[in-house]
């Protein structure tokens, strides 16, 4: 099983780049904000770049909204159409 990105906020990033540019240093800061340094470490170069970015920082046009809300409602009803199906063919035995 896939472990689910874990995703930061903007304000987050910074806090914590912040406290970096402060004197701390980036392993003590990583352990305290339960991070991996090296993340942090890539915050602070992309801080420094001006590309830190924060979670959907990408710009999503409202029909590619769309588009990703119907492939979501499609999966849904094709697993729904599977199991009836399923269910169809079960008391279709019985039936006989």
């Amino acid at each position: 099983m896939k472990i689910p990105k874990q995703e930061y906020t903007v304000e987050f990033k910074e806090l914590a780049v912040k406290r970096v540019k402060d004197g701390q240093t980036a392993g003590a800061v990583a352990k305290e904000l339960g991070l991996i340094e090296q993340t942090l470490r890539n915050w602070v170069k992309a801080f420094d770049a001006g590309k830190l970015n924060g979670v959907g920082v990408k710009k999503v046009t409202p029909e590619e909204m769309e588009l990703s809300r119907l492939r979501a409602e499609n999966i849904r009803l094709k697993r729904e159409n599977e199991i009836l199906k399923k269910a169809t063919a079960y008391f279709a035995r019985d039936v006989l």
